[in-house]
């Protein structure tokens, strides 16, 4: 018992963790922001994309495939080094709060616009047909009838987008983003000890996580209110 004791000191020191916990959290405001704004430009540019992706006009679909298959077939570090790294080439510079909101953001579009389409796909074609019977436009049938049912069927896996792009935040950390997991990269570079540190920020992703899955429950009820 001794020996497990001494061992799990090793790996885990608490009072260095409880000590760097403050400036640890001094880097979620950070992943928040990031998280939130990428979110944010992945809703709307994937509502179109999954507008385009659905439409049987060839210069929307094919440019709105392309654009998906790209950012589902390339890996979002490799997109985020290009945004930092190698825009300034050609004389475009941004940010690393910037080029980590833009390339989150364009990422997960991709995986929105799919998730929209399946929702969209999912609402029976009758309610289509329905509102013409009644006169609606296209625009009212799709605002007033189509996206209310599908938003309720999209709520869990955009959840899910939300979540990995909360967790792949910790990406931004290499092109010297100061969220979360870059606060503890520092502090394990300065006492030696990486092992705490990321077991600690694990620690502080884990509630952060299980809060915005609370709030999908919320959600998910109140929209069944309404359908």
């Amino acid at each position: 018992m001794l020996y497990i004791t001494y061992y799990f000191d090793d790996l885990f020191n608490a009072k260095l963790a409880w000590e760097s916990l403050p400036f640890v959290l001094s880097g979620l405001p950070m992943t928040l922001l990031v998280s939130i704004v990428s979110m944010f430009i992945g809703l709307i540019l994937g509502l179109f994309l999954a507008l385009a992706r659905t439409s049987k006009n060839i210069a929307l679909n094919i440019p709105a495939r392309l654009y998906i298959s790209f950012m589902r077939g390339t890996p979002i570090l490799v997109f985020l080094f290009i945004l930092y790294f190698g825009l300034p080439v050609i004389g475009i510079k941004l940010t690393a709060l910037i080029a980590a909101c833009i390339g989150f953001g364009l990422n997960s579009a991709a995986y929105i616009a799919e998730i929209n389409r399946a929702a969209l796909s999912s609402v029976d074609r009758g309610q289509w047909e329905a509102a013409r019977a009644l006169s609606l436009t296209n625009r009212e049938t799709l605002m007033g009838i189509i996206l209310p049912q599908a938003a309720r069927i999209a709520v869990p896996p955009l959840t899910n987008v939300f979540l990995d792009i909360v967790k792949a935040t910790s990406l931004a950390a290499v092109i010297t983003v100061p969220e979360l997991f870059q606060k503890a990269q520092i502090v394990a570079g300065r006492e030696y000890d990486s092992m705490t540190l990321y077991i600690l920020v694990a620690l502080v992703y884990w509630p952060i996580c299980a809060i915005i899955e609370w709030l999908q429950g919320k959600l998910e009820k109140r929209l069944s209110q309404f359908i």
